[in-house]
């Protein structure tokens, strides 16, 4: 009923999860994926054993996923329907921000040191000594410790991202309701495993980036080219999709797009869909704590034959080349060479997914060890695959869950082939999503063609718009929206456009006269670049936007005799750093395009460069840090990804390293980097042995980066050779 009213609505939804497994589900269109095309397994789905109702996930488009909510409790009424609560536990960071406050601290200096933390880590005495906290302080022992001691308790109760429970009867005689903060919803309060432990009816409405993305790039051409294109109708395995694909140029594409991905991109090389279902699985803690990875690399790359432990498990794990990567794998080994019931290997599941709340695994070790082993599996590889089952239990990833989101992954990889523009300017549409700044869009957009044209008061839209032009990539420009003008809001916008529509503005006067903007609103605009449409440089726009703005508050108007002086013009460099201060991006350069002269001069390679040098060699390079990321299986090794006018290079830091630069590697944005080259299958990598902040006269805009973000907390064992 849900998924026909987001159709009828044309929200853009899929079914994922465990309802992929089920053929029902896909022949009534909750899915995507037919469940007996890949072979999905049905108990994942329901069983007999389990005796209460299945849990279904519904991806819908992030912008939209609200209009789903309302109706869902108009509905069934609020008597029937609530959402779930979510337990916010301490990290770091709050830890250190809750307790300092209750021993009364400053602020600021907690949150000096609260920025310069990890989410995901303990509070070390060094971190607090190099932001000037000593712990031989008896008060700054005292934070410390208490700090440390409350990480991972409840903090409090917030909502689950779209966790819906349905009751057959009111809610309230089910569960404990209360209000939420948005008028018209109803909270419960206990949170997804509360109501699993209890088999209630749960229906997850999840907001996904990667389907409002798709929907404004199916319009975009609908709009511009006539074309009426559907994620059923988007040509399957189509060759030059697949090639990009393999190259890691996968910006933008759902899934596949962090560094831990295109690290692996060109090693799996993915050629049809399956592949990329095993892409997107592959790269989880799961198939990596149990060493699966390196082993199927190995097989598939022809490097190592494709063997089986015992004959009963080629018929599971032939698609995998005979080494278990997906939790339903998992779950026909155990029926296979433990005679776990269907039933039974879902509870396997279950406890996997649980353990480390409940310790229910452990139950199954001996089982599934001793069973295995008599029948000849040796006892490494029965260990092996248990220690796996164990590490899908905090991030695997089930087949069903990955055949979704592959069909996702490949419809957009296949609108960055074939329609460039389009796919950059619904990107930017779709923010915040995805795994890169507007910045990075638009520089990646520029290295494949495509046209980017910066805001202008003209023509530009709230959103970003397509405009004809012969020599972008797919004859069409992508022009920059308003809506990325910090300080500008939908309502100075809709000021903006009712007189566009009469006339175009035939001065800065003109405009500020006509749009009743205050000096704010004009300032920023100024400040951005919108008005070089009127041959008016930026420096004096700003003067006569603050000018005009404070006019037009005089009740008697009056001519200004007050006379403009003669600005000088912002230079490259200049206009790079307005445009990223207001708007967080440049169309005109990049921010070190106007410093590579002065870059090669101290010896310093661009990205091109980098990638083409050969493994082992001696490299310093300069970029600007777009994402630093610290992943809980590293083993405190940090992965930097840096970028300038040709590309990325993608750095690694070992811990004694980064201990060592520990204040520059986490807190400066144009960072310089010495250290040694590992290339191997088309995979490059920085080995950094110094991190250093370059002595330039000129410094770069600031650059917003992705810091240790645990968006892939996963990507450690396999992006470099060397820490194979």
């Amino acid at each position: 009923e849900i998924v026909e009213y987001c159709r009828a609505s044309n929200i853009l939804c899929q079914g994922r999860g465990s309802a992929a497994n089920s053929v029902v589900c896909y022949c009534l269109g909750i899915t995507a994926v037919d469940p007996g095309h890949i072979g999905l397994l049905f108990e994942r789905f329901i069983s007999k054993e389990r005796a209460e109702p299945p849990d279904i996930d519904l991806d819908i488009e992030h912008d939209r996923r609200e209009e789903v909510i309302q109706h869902v409790y108009q509905k069934y009424g609020r008597d029937r329907a609530a959402l779930v609560a979510n337990v916010v536990r301490y990290r770091s960071r709050s830890a250190l921000r809750d307790v300092g406050k209750a021993l009364g601290l400053s602020e600021t200096a907690l949150d000096r040191v609260a920025k310069f933390l990890s989410s995901y880590e303990n509070i070390r005495p060094d971190v607090l000594e190099q932001m000037g906290l000593g712990t031989s302080a008896g008060l700054h022992e005292h934070l410390l410790d208490l700090s440390n001691e409350i990480l991972d308790f409840p903090r409090h109760l917030s909502i689950h991202p779209g966790g819906f429970l349905l009751g057959h009867e009111p809610v309230h005689d089910l569960v404990p309701i209360e209000n939420a903060t948005m008028p018209e919803r109803t909270v419960i309060q206990w949170d997804k495993h509360d109501v699993e432990d209890l088999g209630l009816f749960k229906v997850d409405l999840l907001g996904l980036g990667g389907l409002t993305q798709l929907d404004l790039c199916f319009q975009l051409l609908r709009r511009h080219r006539g074309m009426e294109l559907s994620m059923a109708t988007i040509p399957p395995g189509d060759d030059a999709t697949y090639d990009m694909i393999g190259k890691s140029d996968t910006i933008g594409v759902f899934q596949i797009e962090s560094r831990a991905q295109m690290a692996m991109l060109p090693r799996l090389r993915p050629r049809n869909f399956y592949d990329l279902v095993i892409e997107v699985s592959i790269v989880r803690p799961g198939p990596i704590t149990g060493g699966m990875v390196h082993p199927y690399l190995r097989r598939r790359q022809g490097k190592e034959a494709v063997d089986y432990p015992h004959e009963l498990l080629k018929p599971v794990l032939e698609r995998t080349l005979g080494v278990p990567l997906f939790q339903e794998q998992v779950m026909r080994l155990a029926m296979v060479v433990a005679d776990y019931t269907p039933g039974e290997a879902d509870q396997l599941r279950r406890d996997m997914a649980a353990w480390h709340r409940t310790g229910r695994m452990e139950r199954h070790r001996e089982r599934l060890i001793t069973r295995m082993q008599g029948k000849g599996i040796a006892a490494e590889f029965a260990e092996r695959v248990f220690e796996q089952i164990r590490g899908f239990g905090e991030y695997g990833f089930p087949e069903s869950h990955a055949a979704s989101f592959a069909l996702i992954a490949y419809a957009t990889a296949w609108l960055k082939c074939h329609y460039p523009a389009e796919f950059a300017c619904s990107l930017l549409n779709a923010q915040p999503m995805g795994f890169y700044t507007p910045a990075t869009i638009v520089e990646d957009a520029k290295r494949h063609n495509v046209v980017v044209r910066s805001i202008d008061i003209q023509t530009s839209a709230w959103d970003c718009t397509l405009e004809h032009d012969a020599g972008s990539a797919g004859a069409f420009a992508v022009r920059m929206g308003l809506r990325y003008v910090k300080g500008l809001g939908e309502r100075e916008w809709e000021k903006i456009v009712r007189p566009r529509q009469l006339a175009p503005f035939a001065s800065l006067q003109d405009f500020a006269r006509r749009t009743g903007l205050d000096e704010g609103a004009l300032s920023a605009l100024a400040e951005a670049g919108a008005f070089d449409s009127l041959r008016i440089d930026r420096r004096a726009a700003l003067w006569d936007a603050r000018r005009l703005a404070r006019a037009q508050k005089e009740s008697l108007a009056l001519d200004s005799r007050e006379r403009r002086p003669d600005f000088a013009p912002l230079s490259d460099f200049e206009e790079v750093g307005w445009d990223y201060r207001r708007t967080s991006h440049s169309t005109r350069r990049h921010p070190l395009e106007p410093m590579r002269a002065s870059l090669i001069l101290h010896g310093l390679p661009d990205a091109r460069t980098v990638a083409s040098m050969q493994n082992g060699a001696r490299v310093r390079y300069a970029g600007l840090v777009i994402c630093r990321q610290r992943p809980g299986t590293a083993g405190g090794v940090v992965f930097m990804t840096l970028e300038d006018e040709t590309g990325f290079v993608n750095a690694v830091v070992w811990e004694n390293v980064f201990q060592r630069y520990a204040v520059i590697a986490k807190t400066v944005s144009f960072l310089g980097i010495t250290g040694k080259l590992q290339s191997e299958d088309g995979v490059v990598h920085l080995v950094a042995e110094e991190l250093w902040e370059p002595r330039l006269k000129l410094k770069p805009a600031s650059t917003r980066s992705r810091d240790f973000h645990l968006a892939t907390p996963f990507l450690s064992r396999f992006s470099t050779p060397a820490l194979g």
